[in-house]
């Protein structure tokens, strides 16, 4: 009789939830990095964030989520990073990264388009808090898109512990600096954007059950 090799058992893939923890607790380091570095060199860093309706401010879109203007600044976005960034790994990292981009990138376009006021012509928009926004929004309206019941609960759970925050979109417009009410309202919107494109499948998959009237 011929022996044939023992095939190897194939390697385990980790729990989703695990992977999305460590995903998270990542980018959250990467920011502490960034900013340690920032501290180093004086704050220069801040000066890549976003400055409205200027062209070379448009590169701060890609920048401004990364730049934070203290550690202050950075310890108030950790906590709702770390959570609000976990809950959105559950519905798959593919959909997580996704409605990231969008958030990331439309909101960004849109602080640099109404960043930019009368009083304060010169401002620079960084931080995390419109990632934060956008997913805040697109945790709250998914569920009800996707007609999924866990994902409507944490819908409503984040809503109630977190929808406060939604406050922060309401516009000031007689103060210079301190808090981004446009970058707020920008991720916000484009959370609400980000969980309508990705709800499409499920969106498109009832309106197929529908009964055709005749």
């Amino acid at each position: 009789m011929a022996k044939t090799p023992a095939v190897p058992d194939a390697p385990q893939q980790r729990p989703g939830w695990q992977t999305g923890g460590a995903t998270v607790l990542g980018f959250v380091a990467v920011l502490y990095v960034i900013e340690f570095i920032d501290q180093l060199g004086g704050g220069r860093l801040d000066a890549d964030g976003i400055r409205p309706l200027q062209r070379d401010g448009l590169s701060g879109i890609l920048f401004a989520p990364l730049l934070h203007g203290s550690w202050n600044h950075l310890f108030a976005n950790t906590i709702p990073l770390l959570v609000l960034g976990f809950l959105m790994t559950l519905i798959g990292m593919g959909r997580c990264l996704a409605a990231t981009a969008i958030i990331w990138l439309l909101g960004g376009l849109g602080t640099w388009l109404i960043g930019a006021l009368p009083s304060c012509p010169n401002t620079v928009h960084i931080g995390a808090s419109g990632l934060i926004f956008g997913w805040l929004t697109f945790l709250i309206v998914f569920g009800w898109w996707v007609r999924k019941p866990w994902q409507i609960v944490v819908g409503v759970l984040v809503a109630l512990l977190y929808g406060s925050l939604l406050l922060g979109v309401v516009p000031d417009l007689n103060t210079c600096g301190g808090i981004s009410w446009q970058g707020h309202l920008c991720g916000a919107i484009a959370g609400v954007v980000a969980a309508y494109l990705l709800s499409g499948p499920e969106r498109t998959a009832r309106a197929q059950k529908r009964p055709v009237q005749q």
